[in-house]
């Protein structure tokens, strides 16, 4: 397993933190070794989440199978 942090955020705290880091780096107002940094923590803030929805969607999925019911993913609120 890749622990690569212990304390993990929850979903929502990554996604607080990745508005901040965008809505700071929007402004121009950040030194550019800060807007790197700040950037590359935005990155792994993103793939954090992306990962996060993704196995919300296997779940998901998954259960929407079990229950004998065969809904593409993409229809669901159209």
């Amino acid at each position: 397993m890749n622990m690569a942090k212990e304390n993990k955020q929850s979903f929502e705290e990554a996604m607080a933190d990745l508005e901040v880091i965008v809505k700071q780096l929007e402004t121009g107002e950040v030194p550019l070794e800060e807007a790197l940094e700040q950037f590359k923590k935005g990155m792994e803030l993103s793939k954090a989440c992306q990962e996060t929805l993704t196995k919300a969607e296997e779940t998901l999925t998954k259960i929407m199978s079990d229950d004998g019911q065969e809904v593409p993913f993409e229809e669901v609120g159209e």
